[in-house]
Order: structure tokens, then C-alpha cells, then sequence
């Protein structure tokens, strides 16, 4: 499954894309399951951000894997990949893209995701789809509104 979102924002790529930081990250977990950042290295390749979700009764690790990262003329980006997933995930690749847009950015959520037991993708999709899709405030309150 794929979920692709798109957030237009003020300030420039590159500022946007410095700013994918440990406080942005904090400002972006969801609400309604408690999240807790184990750790936070950063968005270049070979860092490594670990986290413990909370569930009724039990606790799952989500560790993901920064493995590529890049700056041009005209993009940033960087990929993280999971490598310990909680039990609802088998696959998980998330590419977070800050274009240029003008003068502001385009920040482009790309993830995919693969459920562990068939079927179970058409439960999950909505929630993540709800969760990054309310990023997008967060980013436009941070980085700015565009005109």
C-alpha cells in the first residue's frame, strides 16, 4: 500500500529540510497512541530514530533506518526504512521530500507499507492515511503558510 501527501509551505527547502529535527519529529507523532522517542539520531544516512508505542496491556519497538539521504539544486530528501516494526507492519518505507515551490517548498510524505497478514492493510491504511495527513498543519504552523 501507498499513502502519498503533499504540504505547500513558506519557507524555503532548504530551511524546511534543516529543520527536520528532534523537536519537529516530537511535534509530529500522533495523537491517540502514546509515543515515546527512545532515540533520535537524524535524517542522514546511518542514523537510526527508535520509538516505543503503547498499547493497551503491551508495548511495540518501531526502529527505522535512515538509508539514503540527498540535497540539489531543486529537492532534499531522506528515506527511513524499518527495521523493527510494530506487529500490524511487515514493511515500511517512508521518503520524506522537500522541494523547491518558488519561494516556499512542497514537503511530500511518500510511504509504503506492507501488513503481515492479507486483508489487514484495508484497516490500517485509514489511520496512518489520518495521521500524516495531520501533519500538514503542523508543518504550514512551523514552516509557514504560503500566500
Amino acid at each position: 500500500m501507498k499513502i502519498n501527501i503533499t504540504t505547500a509551505v513558506a519557507q524555503n527547502y532548504r530551511e524546511v529540510y534543516a529543520g527536520f529535527t528532534k523537536d519537529l519529529f516530537e511535534a509530529l507523532t500522533p495523537p491517540g497512541i502514546p509515543v515515546e522517542l527512545l532515540r533520535f539520531d537524524g535524517s542522514k544516512t546511518g542514523d537510526e530514530v527508535h520509538l516505543e508505542l503503547s498499547f493497551p496491556g503491551f508495548k511495540q519497538k518501531w526502529i527505522s533506518h535512515i538509508t539514503a539521504d540527498a540535497c540539489d539544486d531543486a529537492e532534499c530528501y531522506f528515506i527511513d526504512e524499518g527495521r523493527t516494526l510494530p506487529f500490524f507492519l511487515s514493511y515500511w518505507r517512508h521518503a520524506h521530500r522537500i522541494q523547491k515551490n518558488g519561494d516556499g517548498a512542497r514537503i511530500l510524505d511518500e510511504i509504503e507499507f506492507r501488513c503481515p497478514i492479507p486483508g489487514m492493510a484495508l484497516f490500517v491504511y485509514p489511520v496512518l492515511y489520518r495521521q500524516f495527513r495531520a501533519r500538514g498543519p503542523i508543518y504550514q504552523r512551523i514552516f509557514g503558510t504560503p500566500a
